[in-house]
């Protein structure tokens, strides 16, 4: 059959519209029956992704989920180890390697297992993302420990510019932990979305999403880890609903200012469906 313009215009159109059947379809099994948690979060986990701001010409509106992982690669704080969008969790061991579907054996004493181990292709899990639990009240303990420390170190060390300069920064940090950065963590990853809900049953504080695992050989102190690597959520940019947009958008806008004083604070409440997708039910800009 020989395309013409018009057959080629309502080939095209036909597509469009499939492609609109089957997201609308997602979306409507995604959102039937009650959802698979409801949370709410403020601007400290949910945020602009980079670059919203200069996009005038754009007229939709996405938030961010702002998530992250305590990696254990430092015991000094002022170091980091608080990876945002990912990283290596400290509590992702072999047994939970194994457990989500990778090949982990005689890893330690045969070189080559340890390449097959790390060519092995990412698989998707089941991430859980805990909001201001324990993960949380580590990072603050931990921001608090290295502030006290290098205060100490500065009283103890009064001329010194260096010292003064890291204790100016440690209480940034710690400032920062208390005030801004975001407190949803992720703490576990399985395969089963049951079993993960039964362990931790509380849906106003703990999300299950979909995520990227790939494997990972953390080599410290001449001792081969076995881990990985955990990031991309499946949905990590979130459509704000139109009907929200005006009250949302002059928060968003708001400049920041500080870690004492942080900008425009609102709260969302964050839906999670049948699909694991999340969506926006509701937004409250606070003064």
């Amino acid at each position: 059959m020989k395309l013409t313009p018009i057959r080629t215009l309502a080939a095209g159109a036909a597509l469009i519209v499939l492609a609109n059947a089957v997201a609308l379809t997602g979306v409507y099994l995604n959102r039937s029956g009650e959802p698979e948690a409801r949370i709410t979060l403020s601007q400290r986990e949910l945020g602009s992704p980079w670059g919203w701001q200069a996009m005038r010409d754009n007229s939709g509106m996405v938030l961010g989920l702002n998530w992250r992982v305590n990696d254990g690669s430092a015991a000094d704080y002022s170091y980091g180890g608080y990876g945002y969008h990912g990283g290596t969790p400290e509590w992702l061991d072999e047994p939970r390697m194994k457990a989500l579907g990778f090949e982990v054996d005689a890893i330690e004493q045969d070189a080559a297992a340890r390449r097959r181990f790390e060519r092995q292709l990412p698989r998707e899990v089941l991430l859980v993302l805990e909001l201001a639990g324990p993960a949380w009240e580590l990072a603050l303990q931990r921001a608090r420990t290295n502030a006290e420390r290098n205060e100490a170190a500065r009283l103890a060390n009064a001329d010194s510019k260096e010292f003064t300069e890291k204790a100016r920064r440690a209480t940034e940090q710690l400032q920062r932990e208390e005030k801004a950065s975001s407190r949803l963590f992720a703490i576990d990853a399985g395969l089963d979305r049951a079993a993960l809900r039964a362990k931790y049953p509380d849906r106003g504080r703990y999300l299950i999403l979909k995520a990227t695992l790939r494997p990972r050989l953390d080599t410290r102190e001449r001792t081969t880890r076995v881990t990985g690597y955990v990031s991309d959520l499946a949905v990590s940019r979130i459509n704000v609903p139109h009907a929200l947009r005006p009250t949302l958008e002059p928060a968003l806008r708001k400049p920041w200012r500080s870690e004492r004083e942080p900008g425009a604070r609102f709260e969302a409440s964050l839906a999670v469906g049948q699909r694991l997708e999340p969506w926006i039910e509701a937004v409250a800009v606070r003064p």
